[in-house]
């Protein structure tokens, strides 16, 4: 049952009526520029095909009222002002886009919200939540948003309500990509441009089967360090280090490998895109190797068990796709963009700890 499906079908059960539409946001993957997008960088992700959707109806209070099937649990809260939950879960996010969305009806709202985002893959669950809301929303005022305004806000919403210090690319990805699209987004001014994905190429996500852990103090440091590199270089952020800016200046080696991991990856994504423009799967499967390798050994968020499977995966692979870490790190997931025929192979091979995100039907 699609993601779709699944929310009119909560909505019909918990509220006994139709809803009057249904809105949807994917989730992402990103294929290159880790750890880039709060150093104002380059980052190169995609919208996958799954996603969240959320039935809506509008209604003469002025509450608003969500299930979340998936869970199954309920929220009620006022639609003008509405406030941060007690704890930290899933009303976290609705209610922060609430508050936030650029566009919003001037009466309430009911809300069945349903997804089939694979869970634990680091596919953007969270993005994809608000920017469904944001989308339901507006479409019940009758208007489509401005995706960059409806990903600052979702940004926003986990800012302030989820306490989660994250940068803006999975919001960008979620509510400004199109499918079958990387996103070459510039994380300094927010510009961006599509990329296509050939056509006999796929994407999989492939679960590592290691709970993340210690992510947000480790995220923080890392966000600390560069930081500090900047300062030390003396420039606004680690994007306007260029290349060459690292050799001959001593920095504290942690800082220093930071940087380095920081400075070449916004490298990399701009060879990732020319290897996607010109179909070259070799050219990019070093790149996600070298990416790899930068983020174990420079900005050390990589786990043995996920070196592991990169390293498993990269010699089913050969030179007819790569393989890479993705997402903030310490577990979680791999991306891998390969020819389609290999990644059918994998499929079958690896079961229900690889799902298909771009080209093949779900693992």
């Amino acid at each position: 049952m699609s993601a779709r499906e699944a929310a009119v079908r909560a909505f019909r059960e918990h509220f006994g009526d139709e809803p009057e539409g249904v809105a949807f946001a994917p989730g992402r993957v990103n294929l290159i520029g880790e750890h880039v997008d709060y150093n104002d960088g380059l980052v190169l992700p995609m919208p996958v095909a799954q996603g969240t959707a959320v039935a809506w109806q509008r209604t003469d209070d002025d509450a608003v009222e969500i299930l979340a099937a998936d869970m199954p649990a309920d929220d009620r809260f006022a639609l003008i002002h509405p406030i941060p939950p007690d704890s930290i879960d899933w009303r976290s996010y609705c209610r922060g886009m609430v508050a936030f969305a650029p566009v919003k009806p001037p009466r309430g709202l009911r809300m069945a919200v349903a997804g089939d985002l694979a869970r634990g893959v680091g596919l953007s669950s969270s993005a994809s939540l608000c920017v469904a809301i944001g989308r339901a929303l507006s479409d019940a005022v009758g208007t489509t948003p401005d995706p960059v305004a409806l990903a600052q806000a979702a940004q926003r919403a986990e800012h302030e309500f989820a306490g989660v210090a994250c940068g803006i690319m999975d919001q960008m990805a979620v509510a400004a990509g199109g499918p079958g699209e990387a996103m070459l987004l510039d994380c300094r001014d927010l510009s961006y441009r599509a990329v296509v994905i050939p056509d006999d190429w796929a994407v999989l996500v492939v679960s590592s089967g290691v709970t993340r852990g210690l992510v947000e103090g480790e995220y923080n440091l890392r966000r600390e360090q560069c930081a500090e590199a900047a300062r030390l270089l003396g420039v606004r952020s680690l994007r306007e280090a260029p290349p060459g800016a690292l050799h001959g200046i001593r920095l504290p080696d942690s800082i220093d490998r930071r940087a380095r991991h920081v400075v070449s990856e916004i490298t990399r994504v701009r060879e990732a895109e020319k290897a996607l423009l010109e179909g070259d799967m070799h050219a990019l499967s070093g790149i996600l190797r070298d990416g790899h390798a930068s983020l174990r050994d420079l900005f050390e968020v990589s786990v043995p068990a996920v070196d592991v499977l990169v390293d498993r995966l990269q010699d089913v692979l050969g030179d007819d796709g790569g393989a890479r870490m993705t997402g903030a790190g310490f577990g979680g997931s791999v991306v891998v963009v390969a020819r389609r025929p290999v990644a059918r192979r994998l499929i079958d091979e690896l079961g229900k700890s690889a799902t298909a995100v771009y080209g093949l039907a779900s693992g």
